[in-house]
């Protein structure tokens, strides 16, 4: 039996072609994938919606964030990178697993009202005295509903030993390799409709020795599990490199086992032509997070160039202390307009905006094959945007109207064809309750 009729919507598919359909049919099945779109012979549904003026697209992909950062939003504000980090480390030291779990549920919760339905977590900072701060998120995302992809991180390189993070918020390396590796035992689910996947994600090359990122690739590829971490983010990286390993950011990566289609880089802001077409030749993906990459001034990614060089390019809100928005459906139009004050009006628009965001990141995710495009067989990850009042009215075309214009109102989303959002509140979570904990974890940390 067909669970889900969604009707007469316009349905960006972003499929190989873009189509995008008008006044067309969605079936959800009861195996949580997608029956039929467009012309469909099912006649017996438990649930119909109306889809008259409205915009039906893959859910959108986060491809990088940072969750625990929801309870230190608003600090640092006019520093950059290296600046924000020196601020904000001595507060994340104080970090526990109820701390993060408050703030993983009130961003994620914030995140499936943007419409997510998929998202990463780069999680680095584990306290010694904080409890399982990763199973805590972990239990966040159950109950916001949303399928996650959670890495664990590590930093090995402290400020004694030349790097950024002070010495109480390392780990020793083969402490932070066995708890990685005891993660993906514990928690990584390979199969396709997997709602929890684990990567592994040492920090930055400015908070992680060569060993560390030499041994995590090793471990992820015999665990069969991909890699992320951040990369030339900022011109003083740049400079880091060039002064502790006498090469690039991109170069370094190269020289680690950092480059190919198991991993994606957060950032990729500041990427030479070389650079770029390395990453393209290896199938390298790139995270591109561009209201953060403004916030902290750190420069505008070469995106257009990027997708030139068939790179994979998804979308990320990053970490909410450096980004304090955090509305994934917002970084569709941050992300074109970010294209634009690059190369123009012709450098990017609105079908590859919601590209980046869809099969952009499920691509970053190695999920391509699962969800980020409304093809059957394809899992029911799904939102339904309303785009018929004020804010959208007399932009005809309705993917334009969704980029362009204002955050939509989501009717529904669904995540294997459950429900996560409905009517513009979520199914699972008060988001009140959700907000009170997240207060009482900012407090906690920012008394």
């Amino acid at each position: 039996m067909a669970v889900i009729l969604i009707e007469n919507a316009t349905v960006a598919t972003v499929d190989a072609g873009d189509t995008v359909l008008a006044g067309a049919d969605v079936v959800v099945g009861d195996d949580g994938r997608i029956a039929a779109v467009g012309r469909h012979d099912f006649t017996d549904f438990s649930r119909r919606i109306d889809g008259s003026g409205c915009l039906l697209t893959p859910g959108l992909v986060n491809t990088h964030h940072h969750l625990y950062q929801w309870a230190t939003r608003g600090l640092a504000l006019d520093e950059t990178l290296f600046g924000w980090l020196t601020t904000l480390y001595p507060v994340w030291g104080r970090l526990d697993a109820e701390i993060v779990g408050a703030a993983a549920a009130a961003g994620l919760g914030w995140l499936a009202l943007s419409g997510c339905t998929t998202s990463m977590d780069h999680h680095y900072v584990f306290p010694r005295d904080g409890g399982d701060v990763l199973g805590a998120e972990i239990e966040a995302a159950r109950t916001i509903g949303l399928r996650f992809h959670p890495t664990r991180g590590s930093m090995d390189l402290s400020r004694k030993d030349g790097g950024m993070p002070p010495d109480h918020l390392v780990e020793e390396t083969d402490e932070a390799l066995a708890a990685t590796e005891a993660a993906i035992d514990r928690w990584h689910d390979p199969s396709p409709d997997a709602m929890l996947q684990i990567a592994v994600a040492p920090c930055s090359p400015f908070s992680v020795t060569t060993r560390l990122m030499e041994e995590a690739a090793a471990l992820a590829r015999r665990k069969g599990v991909r890699l992320h971490t951040h990369l030339a983010e900022t011109d003083d990286e740049e400079q880091f490199c060039r002064e502790q390993f006498g090469c690039s950011p991109v170069e370094y990566a190269e020289r680690v086992g950092w480059l190919g289609d198991d991993v994606w880089l957060a950032h990729g802001v500041h990427l030479d032509d070389a650079a770029i077409a390395k990453l393209g030749a290896t199938g390298t993906g790139v995270a591109h997070c561009p209201s953060s990459n403004a916030r902290l001034g750190a420069g505008m990614a070469r995106v257009r160039e990027l997708l030139d060089h068939r790179v994979p390019v998804g979308l990320g809100v990053d970490g909410a202390a450096s980004q304090e928005v955090s509305h994934l459906g917002a970084e569709l139009r941050q992300a074109l307009y970010t294209a634009r004050m690059r190369g123009g009006p012709t450098a990017m628009n609105a079908r590859e905006a919601l590209r980046l965001g869809t099969m952009g990141g499920a691509r970053c995710l190695g999920r391509q094959d699962d969800i980020g495009s409304i093809e059957v067989g394809k899992l029911a990850d799904l939102v339904l945007w309303r785009l018929d009042g004020p804010g959208h009215d007399g932009i005809d075309d309705r993917l334009a109207a969704l980029v362009f214009g204002p955050p939509a109102p989501i009717g529904l989303a669904l995540v294997g064809g459950a429900p996560v959002v409905e009517d513009g509140r979520l199914v699972n979570a008060d988001e009140e309750a959700l907000t009170r904990a997240a207060r009482g974890a900012h407090r906690r940390l920012v008394p």
